[in-house]
C-alpha cells in the first residue's frame, strides 16, 4: 500500500493495542486482453514525448485498469517493468509515480495496473485473492508480451508488499525463460502466516472457520473469507523458488508492516539476488521514497535497460 489509504490504514492499526506481527499487511489459463486505447502525452524532454495510454485488459474479475508509459524518443521495441500495487492500494498515487518516473528514465517501459476489486478495476474487493491477483498479473504479461512495442526478451516484474508477493509467486509461475528479472520491495510473505494464526490487521477470526467477511481498517476494508482460506496454504516461496533469474529484494528495517526478515527470506532463497536493507525505513519507504526509487531503476537498468 502506498496512497493515503495505506496511511489511514497504517493509522487505525498503529492504534489499537495489539503484537506488531499481528499488524502485518495482508496485503484458468491467460485470458485473451482486449481494450480502447487513448493516447495522451505526458510531457516533453530532450528526447521527444513521453506517451501515457489508459487501457482496460480483461483480468480474473472482469476488466483492469490500466496505465502504459513508453520512454521517451524510445524505437521500436523496448523493456517493460509490469509494476504492482500493494493490499487496498492502486495503480495511481506518489509512490507508485515516482518509481515509475525512475525506471522510465532508464530507457525502460513501465505498466501499472488495478488488482480486481482495487482502484478504478473491475470487481470486488472482498473476492480478491492472492491466487486470483496472480491471474491477474498473468492476463497483464500476456496482454504486454503481445505489443509490438514490446521487446518480449525483456520483460521484468515488480511489486510493493502484497504486489511484491504476487510478483515472486508469477515469477515463479512463469518461470526465467519469460521473465527477465524482479524486483521486491517490502514483500508481504507475512499474510500466510496472518491468515494462519487468524489475525488480519489486528482483527481476529476462527482461521479454520473464518467469516465470510472480515472488516478491517474501522470497516474501510471488507476481505472476503477465501482470501483466508487460499492465504492458509499459500505456496509462496516454494512457488518462488521456480525463478531463478536476477532479482532485487528492498526492505526497510522499521517495517512494523512486514518485518524485513520476509524479504531476506527472498533473498536466501534466490541465490545471487541483490538485497538492499535500508535502516529504519517503514513499509512505505516514507523516509526516502526517491532512494527506493533509484534503487529499484538502477538494478532495472543494469538488467534490461538500454544497451
Amino acid at each position: 500500500m502506498q496512497t493515503r489509504d495505506f496511511l489511514r490504514i497504517a493509522v487505525a492499526l498503529l492504534l489499537t493495542v495489539v503484537p506488531i506481527t499481528s499488524r502485518a499487511v495482508v496485503e484458468q489459463q491467460l485470458r485473451t486482453a482486449a481494450a480502447k486505447q487513448v493516447n495522451i502525452d505526458r510531457g516533453t524532454d530532450k528526447q521527444g514525448k513521453i506517451v501515457e495510454t489508459r487501457t482496460k485488459v480483461m483480468g480474473s474479475k472482469g476488466r483492469l485498469a490500466t496505465i502504459i508509459q513508453r520512454p521517451a524518443g524510445a524505437k521500436g521495441r523496448v523493456p517493460v517493468t509490469i509494476f504492482m500495487h500493494g493490499f487496498g492500494g492502486s495503480k495511481d498515487g506518489v509512490f507508485m509515480s515516482t518509481i515509475a518516473d525512475s525506471i522510465l528514465s532508464r530507457g525502460i517501459a513501465v505498466v501499472r495496473f488495478d488488482f480486481n476489486g482495487h482502484g478504478e478495476s473491475e470487481g470486488k474487493f472482498e473476492e480478491m485473492t492472492v491466487p486470483n491477483e496472480i491471474e491477474d498479473a498473468k492476463c497483464i504479461y500476456k496482454y504486454v508480451r503481445q505489443q509490438p512495442w514490446t521487446d518480449t526478451t525483456r520483460i521484468s516484474l515488480a511489486g510493493h508488499s502484497q504486489g511484491g508477493v504476487v510478483a515472486a509467486m508469477t515469477a515463479g509461475e512463469l518461470g526465467d525463460s519469460l521473465v527477465a528479472a524482479v524486483v521486491l520491495m517490502a514483500p508481504a510473505a507475512v499474510l500466510r502466516d496472518d491468515a494462519i494464526r487468524g489475525n488480519t490487521f489486528g482483527v481476529m477470526y476462527d482461521p479454520l472457520n473464518p467469516p465470510a467477511v472480515i472488516e478491517i481498517a474501522g470497516g474501510r476494508l471488507r476481505l472476503g473469507a477465501d482470501y483466508v482460506r487460499t492465504a492458509f496454504r499459500l505456496p509462496i516461496y516454494e512457488t518462488a523458488a521456480n525463478y531463478h533469474g536476477p532479482a532485487c529484494i528492498i526492505h526497510g528495517t522499521g517495517d512494523r508492516i512486514v518485518p524485513y526478515t520476509y524479504g531476506l527470506r527472498f533473498h536466501q532463497l534466490w541465490k545471487g539476488s541483490e538485497y538492499d536493507e535500508l535502516p529504519g525505513f517503514d513499509h512505505g519507504f516514507s523516509q526516502d521514497i526517491h532512494r527506493l526509487a533509484n534503487l529499484t531503476a538502477e538494478f532495472l537498468g543494469n538488467k534490461i535497460g538500454r544497451p
